[in-house]
Formats: C-alpha cells, sequence, structure tokens
C-alpha cells in the first residue's frame, strides 16, 4: 500500500519531490528498482547483482513492498519481486537519473552501459516540455507552493 500524509513523517509534506525522495531516493532503493525494471527477480538475484548487505537489502525490499513500489509473489520454493504500476512509473525518472550520470558522472571516453531500445537504438535524451510542446527548464518553471 502507498504511503498517505497521515502514513508517516515526511521530509517536506507539501513537495513531491521531497515525497519521492523519501520513499525511494536512498541509493539501494534506486538500484533495487532499476535492476527489478528487467523482469521479477529474487532476493539472492538482487544480492548477488547489487552486493549489498542482507539486512539492508531486506530492508529496502520491505520498504519498497510496504509502499506499493514492489510486489512479491511465490517462484516455487522462494518468492520473487516485480513492479508494481507505481514501480514501473518510475522509469521515467531511472532513465532522466542515467542520462544525467552519462553527462556528468563519467571522464569523456570512460566506458559505462548504454540504454538501448529493442531494435539496440540508444534511449533519445529525455527533456521536459510544457503543455504546447516546447522544451522548458528551470528558468522557465516556477513551483507553486501550498499555503
Amino acid at each position: 500500500m502507498a504511503a498517505t500524509g497521515a502514513d508517516r513523517d515526511w521530509t517536506d509534506p507539501a513537495c513531491p519531490v521531497a515525497r519521492t525522495v523519501d520513499l525511494v531516493g536512498d541509493r539501494w532503493s534506486l538500484l533495487i528498482v532499476r535492476d527489478a525494471m528487467e523482469g521479477p527477480t529474487s532476493f539472492t538475484d538482487f544480492r548477488r547483482r547489487l552486493g549489498v548487505a542482507r539486512n539492508i537489502l531486506s530492508d529496502r525490499l520491505r520498504r519498497l513492498v510496504d509502499h506499493g513500489i514492489l510486489r512479491t509473489s511465490p517462484s516455487g520454493r522462494r518468492h520473487v519481486y516485480e513492479l508494481t504500476e507505481a514501480g514501473k512509473d518510475l522509469f521515467t525518472a531511472i532513465v532522466a537519473l542515467r542520462q544525467w550520470g552519462e553527462r556528468h558522472a563519467f571522464a569523456d571516453g570512460e566506458p559505462h552501459s548504454r540504454l538501448v531500445d529493442t531494435e539496440g537504438r540508444p534511449v533519445a535524451e529525455l527533456r521536459p516540455q510544457g503543455q504546447g510542446g516546447a522544451p522548458v527548464t528551470g528558468e522557465t518553471t516556477r513551483v507553486e507552493r501550498v499555503e
């Protein structure tokens, strides 16, 4: 079940960015979501891929399930974790983080993984657009605060 305002103390209760970071903003949660985007996976698979301590992985998986980002289902003798619709909806955020990392976290020419479509073509750079389709930036938008 997704968290609501009454469920917890939020860093900034009226800010969608702050709430999102409260839910999935730590290193391991985002990497779990990233890996789950490749399909259902088990605790053992996450642990092998991420190299995270068992107690941390267990905590993050529980929190992601509790907040409606992952769900569990039986698969033989173990459970697998899969993204819910809310979890799948994080795809754009994961791609935005990946593309930022490609631009700013690697030296020129330093090798890194690439995100490609099913035909093997690189995914186009994400750019926010206004209602009319024109690009928007931090300089051309503003946040309307709730009073």
